[in-house]
This record gives C-alpha cells, structure tokens and sequence, in this order.
C-alpha cells in the first residue's frame, strides 16, 4: 500500500545551519500491517510520520507512493483531500475540544466529507473503541485514556486507509496504555493498516513488525514474531 524510495528530507535552522532528519529512506508498507517505527529522540521517527501522513513533503529526488500513486508532489488542496479520506491520525495530545461532547469530536472529520450519508458513523466509531456509553461527556468527565480512545475513533470515522498513531500512550498510565494498545491491535485483527510511532520498545512489541532509526536512516527491518499481546496483558493485572 506504501512505498517509500530514498526519502531525505532537510531543514534549515534560523542560524542558517542544515540539519538533515531523514537520509535516503526506503520503506514498503502492505495492506494490514501493524508496523512500529521506533527510534530515540532526533532519530527521524516524527519527520517520517509528518511525510507519511503528507504533512511535510520530502526533498526532490525521492518518491512517495500511496496505493501506487506518486503523492509526494500533489498540491496542498490535494493532499488535505487525500488525508481527510485515506488517513487517520492519532496523537500524543489528545487535540480534543474540551467544551465540546465525546461524539461531536469525533463527527468534526465528516465537516469535510463528501459522503454520501455520514449518519451514524460518529456512533460506530465510538462503540469501536468501547465508549459508547460516553458519547455525550466532554474530555473533562473522561479519563486521559478514555480521551485518547475518543481520538482513535475520531481517526477511524473516515474509515481511512491508513492510521498513524503517533506516541499514542505517551501521556497515559500504564493500564490506560494497554486499553490503547487492546484496541490497535483488534483493529489490526480486523485488517486495519497501523503505523506506530513510538520510542517505548515495550509499545512496539505489540505490533508485527518493527522499523527502526538512527540519524534519520533505517538501521534495523524486521518481523516480531510474536506480538505481545495487550488483552492477555489487561487479564493478568486485574
């Protein structure tokens, strides 16, 4: 579904200095992966995100493709388009509007949809990540894990080809950080493509396949061959 070939990708600082955050990647996503890209900090993992989920654009010379379709040099129009429809992301801040209900959130996508009937959609995302009893409760009558499950529905109302979790349990404890996990995995079980990203190896041994990075290149590609499982987890600390 993806393919990266020789992505870089340069800033220049305000001092005028150069700084290169991703150096000649090359990468191949499937259809259903649940695929981890792990790294410390400064390692690209975020620069790599914002290019996947064409929120930067790499420097010329390399090639994004997107269900076999160069999406790297589609015009800003183009590429809001393409993300509204195809990805999802979720993030480490909850970007949640604090006076607005559970549901509401979740529906703010479908403002920019061009579905023909988007009734009801808000709702099944919801009970997709267990909350359906709380669509109508603002962020501040939910716990911190409960407002991150509100953020992948809102991520999955779209339906997207696509969805990019960035550091999702970053600000959660670690129940709340399973309850997160539990649920990317189901989804993944459903056929779902994830992208983690995330510097928690313990978070990365839940996916299928781990990626990982050093000053911007891809060091290590492997298959994990069995994934720790966030459910069995959950049981055992109860």
């Amino acid at each position: 579904m993806i393919e990266l070939r020789t992505i870089s990708k340069t800033y220049t600082r305000p001092t005028g200095e150069s700084v290169q955050a991703l150096r000649d990647v090359s990468l191949r996503v499937d259809r259903g992966e649940f695929l981890a890209i792990v790294g410390a900090s400064g390692s690209g993992k975020s620069t790599l995100m914002n290019i996947l989920g064409l929120l930067d654009r790499p420097d010329p010379g390399g090639q994004y493709l997107f269900g076999g379709d160069d999406v790297s040099t589609l015009g800003i129009n183009e590429q809001a388009r393409m993300r509204n429809k195809k990805i999802g992301f979720v993030f480490q801040a909850f970007h949640l509007l604090p006076r607005t209900s559970a549901l509401e959130n979740v529906e703010l996508p479908l403002l920019y949809s061009d579905r023909a009937s988007l009734a009801g959609l808000g709702a099944r995302a919801l009970e997709a990540v267990g909350l359906s009893d709380r669509m109508h409760h603002t962020p501040g009558e939910l716990s911190g894990g409960q407002q991150q499950r509100v953020a992948i529905a809102r991520a999955l109302v779209n339906e997207p080809d696509l969805l990019l979790a960035d550091e999702p349990t970053g600000n959660l404890d670690a129940r709340s950080a399973l309850d997160v996990m539990a649920i990317l995995q189901s989804l993944h079980n459903l056929g779902r493509t994830i992208i983690l990203v995330t510097h928690d190896a313990a978070m990365a041994a839940h996916c299928t396949r781990m990626v990982r990075l050093e000053q911007g290149r891809v060091v290590a590609d492997s298959p994990i061959a069995e994934p720790v499982q966030a459910m069995a987890m959950q049981e055992a600390t109860r």
